[in-house]
């Protein structure tokens, strides 16, 4: 009898398509050199498929809404990300840099849950011992927590009679003996996560997958990989630095965009409630070019100081490198405060950095990061207490945001006095004139003149 002979295909790390051959650009994404051999193992009995008959289509009224069951996992930061608690049966990954603290909450978390609840650590890069180390080091007393080190994912099976919450740390370094290709390919960590959403929704066990990020600080792997999942996080920060954060940037369970924010000691990672020290610097409004904005992320509302730097370029064209602020942001608000108010800042290098390293994508933030440009210009500090947050648009007009109750809400919590606030939202914050100033503003110049008139 004939062997069966291997295929091989070649596929785009990037977005997953195939072809026969390889090819030193993907027709698929456009992009360069991401076309990557693969070992494929041809089906040996072929069996017809079947679909599966889920029943015949009902009235949306008819369905019953089911509520799901959430699990408290000890860190409130964590549950305020995931949308208040753990939902049963759903497949939660968490990317970030390698050292950046992903083993370590995840062990934090299986710990707090193992205590009334079956655990199983599928620890696929590290060696049992090396997790009992890190327990010890975090002085977590697991005794009832299961783990096995194994890399291949058809053994986890077997393995999950019981339990409740699952971890696979980490979904590039596990395979499935149905491919024979290595781990981390396209195909296997496709393949896995396929295997693991099935075992989630046929079983309700949660799992937690920990995932590697490319140096652009994507989600390696095919984008498959992040549809399947249920919740997708990120954890970002130094590792110089003791402060962590932690993004999401999909959740079908709750808000996206939600943030949440630890620190890293040498007893483990601890979440952090009170911002002020986190996104505010203690001395602020002593030095010019700075300005604090009430940010809305997710379903909380936080004050994020932003601060700017400008200096005289020693190059042809000036450099603009924003921190946590979008690029073609920052060189549109520039245009503005140049055509619009006569900042000349086109022989300058302009430097912004949102503090705590927070990233700010909402369009509420861009008149904060004009009053700091325009503080650093004219060389004059803006308040302390004062608080600035609106649209700019290319005509220097202020338009109006969402949220803004919240956000002057946020300011009088955190003792502000003044906050300058679009002036079509001035309507639903009335009631907080006798708790804080609340300055409309219509142009990006009435913002310039309030701040820093003579």
């Amino acid at each position: 009898m004939a062997k069966s002979k291997a295929v091989t295909q070649f596929v785009c790390c990037e977005c997953g398509a195939s072809s026969p051959r390889w090819l030193g650009k993907c027709p698929s994404c456009g992009k360069f050199n991401t076309m990557v051999e693969e070992l494929v193992k041809p089906a040996e009995n072929k069996s017809e498929r079947k679909a599966v008959y889920g029943g015949r289509a009902r009235p949306l009224s008819e369905i019953k809404f089911e509520n799901y069951n959430r699990t408290s996992s000890g860190m409130s930061e964590f549950d305020n990300v995931l949308g208040g608690g753990i939902v049963t049966g759903s497949l939660v990954l968490i990317g970030g840099d390698p050292g950046i603290g992903k083993s370590t909450l995840l062990t934090q978390i299986a710990s707090h849950l193992s205590n009334d609840r079956k655990v199983l650590y599928f620890s696929a890069e590290e060696s049992c011992s090396q997790v009992k180390l890190r327990t010890e080091r975090l002085n977590l007393n697991p005794d009832r927590l299961l783990i096995i080190n194994e890399t291949c994912i058809d053994c986890l099976e077997s393995e999950l009679d019981g339990v409740e919450f699952c971890i696979i740390d980490s979904i590039q370094a596990v395979y499935t003996d149905d491919l024979s290709s290595s781990a981390g390919s396209v195909g296997q960590v496709r393949e896995c996560a396929s295997k693991l959403m099935r075992i989630a929704k046929g079983r309700g066990i949660t799992f937690f997958i920990v995932g590697h990020v490319t140096k652009e600080g994507a989600l390696a792997g095919p984008k498959v990989l992040e549809h399947i999942m249920d919740t997708v996080l990120y954890f970002e920060g130094e590792n110089q630095e003791n402060f962590r954060i932690l993004r999401s940037v999909k959740n079908r369970f709750g808000n996206v965009q939600e943030v949440g924010v630890f620190e890293m000691t040498g007893e483990g990672i601890i979440p952090v409630t009170d911002y002020s020290g986190v996104f505010l610097s203690e001395s602020r409004g002593e030095e010019p070019g700075s300005a604090v904005t009430p940010a809305q992320t997710g379903a909380r509302c936080m004050n994020v100081e932003i601060q700017t730097l400008i200096a005289k370029t020693s190059f042809g064209v000036p450099r603009r490198m924003p921190l946590g602020i979008d690029y073609n942001k920052l060189v549109l608000l520039i245009a503005v405060l140049e055509k619009r108010c006569g900042l000349a800042l086109s022989s300058s290098d302009v430097y912004v950095n949102a503090m705590g390293g927070i990233k700010l994508s909402e369009p509420s933030c861009d008149l904060a990061v004009c009053s700091a440009l325009a503080s650093a210009y004219y060389g004059k500090p803006i308040d302390k207490y004062t608080a600035v947050f609106g649209e700019v648009g290319l005509t220097g007009e202020v338009r109006a945001v969402s949220y803004c109750e919240k956000r002057v809400s946020e300011c009088v919590k955190m003792g502000f006095k003044k906050v300058l606030v679009p002036a079509k939202n001035m309507k639903s914050v009335l009631k907080y004139a006798d708790k804080i100033a609340v300055v409309p503003i219509l142009y990006v110049n009435t913002m310039i003149k309030n701040l820093f008139k003579d």
